[in-house]
C-alpha cells in the first residue's frame, strides 16, 4: 500500500505542476487581452488595413449583425494576445519537459524552440504583408464593375485569422522535417526520393486551407515546398552530428 502511494506522489506532483504552468500561460494570455482591449478597435484597423486600402471608391466594410462591431474587434483583441502570448506559453512547456530531457536533447531542443517561434511569428507577418495585399488586389479587381465590394467585418476577421493561423504553422516545417529526420521516422533520402509527391502534396494542403482559388493555394504551396527544402537541409546535419557522436564515443573507449 505504501508503495502504491509513493508511486502516485511523483504523477500527483507533475500533475499539479501542469495545472500550474496552464493557469500561468491563461492568466498571461487574459492580462495581455485587459491591457490590450482599450486598443481594439485601433487593432482591427490595422488588420483590416490590406483590404480597406484596395477597395474601389464608394465601398467599405460593414456590419451586417448587431453584434459584430463589439465583438469581431474583441475576437481579434483576444486572438492577438494569444499570439503575443506563444513565446511565454511555449517557454512554461519547455520549462516543464525539460528536467525529463537529457543534456544533448536540451542542446537541440533550446534552438528548436527558439526557430519554432521565430518562423510561426514568420508565417504570420509573411501573410500580412505579401499575401493579404495580394489576394486583396486580386479579388478586388476580378469581379463585376457593377457590383461593390462590401465585406462583413465578422467574415473578413474569420479569413484573416485563418491565414494567419494556416501561414504560421506553415512555416514550422523545417523544424517538423528537422525533427522527424533527428527521430528516425524518415531519412533526407526518403524525404528526396518523394519530393514530387511532397511538392504535390502541398497544393493539396493549399487548397484545404485556403479561399477556393488557384492564386490563394499557389501562395501557401509554393512557401511551404520551399520551406520543405530548407527542413532537408537542415536534415543533412543530422547524420553529421551522429558521426561526430560516435567518434568522440570511440576516442573515449578504453584501449585494450
Amino acid at each position: 500500500m505504501s508503495t502504491n502511494s509513493s508511486d502516485q506522489a511523483p504523477l500527483v506532483a507533475h500533475l499539479i505542476e501542469l495545472r500550474n504552468r496552464l493557469l500561468k500561460s491563461v492568466l498571461a494570455i487574459l492580462i495581455l487581452f485587459a491591457g490590450l482591449y482599450y486598443f481594439a478597435n485601433d487593432l482591427y484597423l490595422i488588420v483590416s488595413e490590406p483590404l480597406r486600402l484596395l477597395l474601389p471608391a464608394g465601398s467599405s466594410l460593414i456590419a451586417t449583425e448587431v453584434a459584430s462591431p463589439f465583438l469581431a474587434p474583441l475576437k481579434l483583441t483576444f486572438a492577438v494576445a494569444v499570439l503575443i502570448s506563444v513565446p511565454y506559453t511555449l517557454y512554461q512547456a519547455w520549462s516543464f519537459i525539460a528536467p525529463a530531457l537529457y543534456k544533448n536533447e536540451k542542446r537541440i531542443a533550446i534552438p528548436l524552440l527558439i526557430s519554432s517561434i521565430f518562423l510561426f511569428y514568420a508565417g504570420v507577418l509573411f501573410a500580412y504583408y505579401v499575401v493579404l495585399p495580394l489576394i486583396f488586389g486580386f479579388f478586388t479587381t476580378v469581379g463585376p464593375g457593377e457590383v461593390t465590394v462590401m465585406t462583413d467585418i465578422n467574415n473578413y476577421l474569420n479569413f484573416v485569422l485563418k491565414l494567419f493561423f494556416a501561414f504560421g504553422v506553415t512555416f514550422e516545417i523545417p523544424v517538423a522535417t528537422y525533427l522527424l529526420i533527428k527521430a528516425g521516422v524518415t531519412s533526407v533520402a526518403t524525404l528526396s526520393k518523394k519530393r514530387p509527391y511532397i511538392f504535390l502534396g502541398c497544393f493539396v494542403v493549399g487548397m484545404l486551407i485556403t479561399p477556393p482559388d488557384i492564386f490563394s493555394q499557389t501562395l501557401l504551396a509554393i512557401p511551404m515546398w520551399m520551406l520543405f527544402e530548407l527542413g532537408l537541409m537542415a536534415g543533412r546535419t543530422v547524420k553529421a552530428d551522429k558521426d561526430e557522436e560516435e567518434n568522440k564515443d570511440k576516442v573515449s573507449e578504453p584501449s585494450n
